[in-house]
């Protein structure tokens, strides 16, 4: 997709995106009064005042970062970057309607990826191996259903979910609480190049804007403003994913939540959000169910799997099979046949019931599928 904005149109744009003190509201209030940002620099100072701008706002202009316009203008050079603004017909849609949406979009990838139907997969920095577990085995399926997976590239969860989705040959979208020249954190390079090629990487941060405390909450609210809906799969009753959730609840959005061990810390913030109305999941299926669309296209899929793929898993999941059986056992038992953790054992069970290898019985028991 060609970038639609053009020689001084962008540039009038980027302009009075960079005027220092500009926020996010008043450059809609600028927007509403005189339509683009060309006729607002083009009014005479009286013209711009009675936009209910600050003193200090309208001071601004006369100091207007033009080196980094400059700079926004030359990585708009690269291969694969883009700029969309707000009134571009390819700006996201589901964006577009919430309260304050990003003036500018500074795309890296494929800008008709952010108009696709997309869950955003959220949870803790540090999870266990089992929430892990969960955010990729929930990521590939819901991304094999046709949603496209949307989270913010942070370690634990956020980058589990990207490559749970990029492995099921998904699509996968990162909202960056840098700009669009930066990867944060610096480890999760490679995985940025990969999230581009099958999806996108987004920022309403201008070119060279540094990793800093207040991008993220700011972020957050990108992530729930393009999704359907928002699942956590673990976090502590103060993580900073539940800042993503209170954005989705303010815009009307779907919110999932999976519950975990009772004992376990970073499942406080799950068992919260679904005390308060958030729907709780077991399984993949319990989100698109939500999502009729995709409920009626999965209901196509068969329900088993192909005898022929369960060579293809490792050795401990075959145990786990083996242990099962085709008679329903519960949870206990296979722990002591196993010797696996609760943990790590819950997500096994839940990966293989993703892949249609075991059911949930009534009572909390488990069985082989047929």
């Amino acid at each position: 997709m060609p970038n639609r904005l053009r020689g001084e149109s962008r540039v009038a744009w980027l302009r009075l995106y960079r005027t220092p003190g500009l926020g996010v509201r008043t450059f809609q209030r600028i927007l509403e009064r005189f339509r683009t940002p060309a006729a607002f620099l083009a009014a005479s100072r009286e013209e711009q005042a009675q936009a209910g701008l600050a003193a200090e706002v309208l001071a601004a202009l006369a100091r207007i970062d033009e080196a980094g316009v400059e700079a926004d203008l030359r990585w708009l050079e690269g291969e694969g970057h883009h700029l969309l603004c707000c009134t571009d017909p390819d700006y996201p849609e589901l964006l577009r309607r919430i309260p304050v949406p990003p003036p500018l979009l500074f795309v890296v990838g494929q800008p008709a990826v952010l108009n696709q139907p997309q869950l955003a997969i959220v949870g803790s920095r540090n999870p266990t191996p089992g929430g892990m577990s969960n955010a990729c085995a929930f990521a590939a399926h819901l991304a094999s259903a046709g949603l496209t997976v949307t989270s913010g590239l942070a370690l634990g969860i956020d980058a589990g979910a990207h490559r749970g989705a990029l492995e099921a040959d998904g699509l996968t979208v990162a909202v960056l609480g840098t700009g669009p020249d930066r990867i944060y954190p610096a480890r999760h390079r490679d995985l940025a190049h990969a999230i581009a090629e099958r999806g996108a990487l987004i920022s309403e941060l201008p070119i060279g804007s540094r990793p800093r405390r207040e991008h993220f909450p700011r972020r957050n609210r990108i992530i729930s403003g393009l999704a359907l809906g928002t699942l956590v799969v673990e976090a502590s009753p103060r993580s900073g994913s539940l800042i993503t959730v209170q954005h989705a609840l303010e815009q009307g959005r779907e919110v999932f939540a999976i519950p975990g061990s009772v004992h376990n810390p970073l499942a406080r913030g799950c068992h919260a959000l679904i005390r308060q109305g958030a729907k709780l999941v077991e399984s993949a299926a319990d989100v698109l169910e939500e999502l009729p669309p995709f409920a009626e296209a999965m209901a196509e899929r068969p329900a088993s799997p192909d005898p022929g793929k369960t060579p293809f898993l490792d050795r401990d999941y075959r145990r786990v099979l083996t242990a099962l059986g085709y008679d329903p056992v519960p949870a206990d038992v296979l722990l002591q046949r196993t010797g696996l953790t609760p943990d790590t054992l819950s997500a096994m069970l839940l990966q293989l019931e993703l892949m249609g290898y075991v059911a949930t019985c009534p009572g909390g028991r488990y069985a082989r599928r047929e």
